[in-house]
């Protein structure tokens, strides 16, 4: 099992007042009628699109990526976008600092997330996962094997996988080092010659006068209680996506110098951009 960040300075409490508690509802209600609505709307297109087309998903991840976009302007949070998006046939990769990263990285463009599979079983945001076709692994490598196989049969049907290396969720004020396991997969003989993998950093601008981790979601901090610290926000901060040039797989020697490459990558506009 991945272990989990934490910090040794707890996180600012945040009192909600009235106009907050207001804002939750009203909030929380838009944001579960655009996920359940676009959940339920998903799945009746699932049943059309899966007969016709099996594990492609030619319909489906615009309805996810419609959603995310809603639910951000919902929560009244800003999205920046700086940089290209990748054309070719590939993965991203990308710092992990909060549960809304899947939100952020979503609305920009369509992916398919890798999770831990501990993610499948937790109660509601697994059965979520699932219907936006995640791909669930054990992050151990005894499990290379199977994991090469599964990633080249989402990546042969046109998949664009997204994954977390740091393995955890941080405060958003740091990039972790980055985990070689994952990268294995894609030095298989099928793969290596024509992968691609895309280094995203996501920053986030907390709001004014607030803590700078505001956004982060880390240790053991409830998704409830984050939720509603974010929806009870009168004035929100920005999320900052930052896209960096792609890099080919077999440019490299193996993958711990890919790993450690595109944290660099990673780390760079990080430590440049994050306030």
């Amino acid at each position: 099992m991945t272990p989990t960040w934490h910090s040794e300075t707890p996180a600012a409490e945040v009192p909600i007042s009235l106009f907050g508690w207001a804002r939750v509802l009203i909030r929380g209600v838009a944001l579960a009628l655009v996920v359940f609505g676009g959940l339920l709307l998903m799945l009746l297109v699932r049943l059309i699109e899966r007969p016709l087309f099996g594990t492609n998903r030619p319909v489906t991840p615009y309805i996810t990526q419609g959603v995310c976009r809603s639910a951000l302007v919902i929560m009244g949070i800003t999205l920046l976008v700086r940089g290209p998006r990748m054309k070719v046939r590939g993965a991203v990769v990308a710092n992990h600092s909060s549960w809304l990263d899947i939100f952020a990285l979503n609305a920009r463009k369509n992916v398919y997330f890798v999770s831990k599979s501990e993610v499948a079983e937790w109660p509601g945001i697994g059965w979520l996962a699932r219907a936006t076709g995640t791909l669930f692994i054990r992050r151990d490598p005894r499990d290379t094997k199977n994991q090469v196989a599964v990633f080249e049969d989402r990546l042969n049907h046109g998949h664009r996988l997204l994954f977390f290396p740091e393995g955890t969720s941080t405060d958003s004020l740091r990039v972790l080092p980055f985990k070689p396991t994952l990268f294995a997969a894609f030095f298989s003989k099928t793969l290596i010659h024509s992968m691609h993998i895309q280094p995203v950093t996501v920053i986030y601008h907390a709001p004014e006068n607030r803590d700078s981790r505001f956004y982060g979601w880390w240790g053991d901090m409830g998704f409830g209680s984050h939720l509603i610290k974010v929806l009870a926000q009168r004035g929100q901060g920005k999320v900052e996506l930052v896209y960096h040039a792609p890099v080919r797989v077999d440019g490299f020697a193996n993958r711990k110098s890919l790993a450690s490459h595109l944290e660099t990558q990673v780390r760079s506009a990080h430590t440049r951009l994050v306030v």
